[in-house]
């Protein structure tokens, strides 16, 4: 017990530092046999390629993207030599893959990758086949896709570095951990060594170093503390490791705050509150020690809540800095915020019980 408070009060301490041909003349009609449409398609019949174009850019901006990848793919399919039906075919691709119609997209984008129009449109069009087919689980499809990207001859940084990013994602969800980690890295080393040359939008190299911290992460939801095998130094290395785990972990976290895409420093900062507030909750919620009757139990329970009120501390310091950094960037997504907020709740309710819960 003395070396599981130590260790707690040693880590605090260590710590204190994802666009042409002339138009065809016809009109759109819903060809015989056809299924009914549905209502996204229902008033499309009759409507000309321009007619067309107007009602997928008003959906989209709407934020309707049923009725604008039905819109756009209606322009595709009736005017395939148009000017404008490599862009509808992207535009088709976007709006079904906004709509979590993955299959729908892919087709779209395979369609404009393949095609005519401009290279940056068929560029945006394999990105966003890859992202379809790590939605619909096709993972090693995805990675060799991301791959032949990265690999190509010409391909500006920017681009190589997105790839190399997004590789490294599909890697990590495949479990391909040592992959995963080198294509994070090289696109984070890309970014920095472009950067030295010219400016670019740190999005996607925050992304990797995002992801490099959800590796170490891992590790950490990896490592089991179970104090009830009654071995002391199986216990000790297994917090050693967890804690060295979550201190790489946190360091890759904070690599992608500095970095300066307002998003990821948000989903960053509330990860670090995770680490801390998963690894007080690990240990209070571990089971006994052996041999330990009702009064050294309590005994034992209560210097550990002490012990780890330093972790409670330091989650909630996260999560108020996380909350302040969205206010002042304007990021306002209730999937990276409200987990944030309910933990900050609960820590500060759990303070505010008594001097045995976990103290800020």
């Amino acid at each position: 017990m003395r070396r599981l408070a130590l260790l707690a009060l040693a880590l605090s301490a260590a710590c204190a530092g994802a666009r042409r041909a002339p138009p065809a003349a016809e009109q759109v009609a819903f060809a015989p046999g056809e299924p009914a449409p549905g209502p996204a398609e229902r008033d499309l019949a009759g409507k000309n390629e321009e007619e067309l174009a107007a009602l997928g850019a008003a959906a989209s901006q709407a934020g309707d993207f049923e009725r604008a990848a039905a819109a756009w793919a209606r322009l595709a399919d009736a005017w395939p030599a148009s000017a404008r039906a490599p862009e509808a075919r992207l535009r088709a691709g976007l709006a079904y893959q906004r709509a979590g119609a993955w299959r729908l997209a892919l087709e779209r984008f395979r369609a404009r990758a393949a095609g005519p129009g401009d290279a940056a449109g068929a560029l945006e069009a394999e990105f966003g086949a890859a992202e379809c087919r790590y939605h619909l689980g096709e993972l090693d499809e995805a990675a060799a896709a991301l791959a032949a990207l990265a690999g190509r001859p010409g391909l500006e940084p920017a681009a190589r570095v997105r790839a190399l990013a997004l590789r490294g994602v599909v890697e990590r969800d495949a479990g391909r951990e040592g992959e995963a980690e080198r294509s994070l890295r090289l696109a984070v080393a890309g970014f920095e060594e472009a950067s030295a040359a010219e400016r670019l939008e740190p999005y996607f190299a925050a992304q990797a170093q995002y992801y490099l911290g959800e590796l170490y992460r891992d590790r950490v939801a990896a490592i089991r503390l179970d104090p009830s095998t009654g071995d002391a130094d199986a216990l000790h290395g297994a917090l050693e490791r967890k804690s060295e785990a979550l201190l790489s972990a946190q360091g890759e976290y904070l690599r992608a705050i500095r970095l300066g895409d307002a998003r990821w420093a948000v989903a960053a900062g509330a990860r670090v509150g995770e680490l801390y507030d998963g690894l007080r909750r690990e240990l209070l919620e571990a089971p006994l020690p052996p041999g330990l009757d009702a009064a050294r139990a309590e005994a034992y329970r209560a210097e550990l809540r002490g012990q780890v009120a330093v972790l409670a501390s330091k989650a909630a310091s996260a999560y108020e800095q996380t909350l302040d950094w969205a206010r002042r960037a304007g990021v306002d997504d209730p999937a990276l915020l409200d987990g944030a907020r309910e933990a900050l709740a609960r820590l500060e309710q759990a303070a505010a019980d008594g001097p045995a819960a976990p103290a800020r």
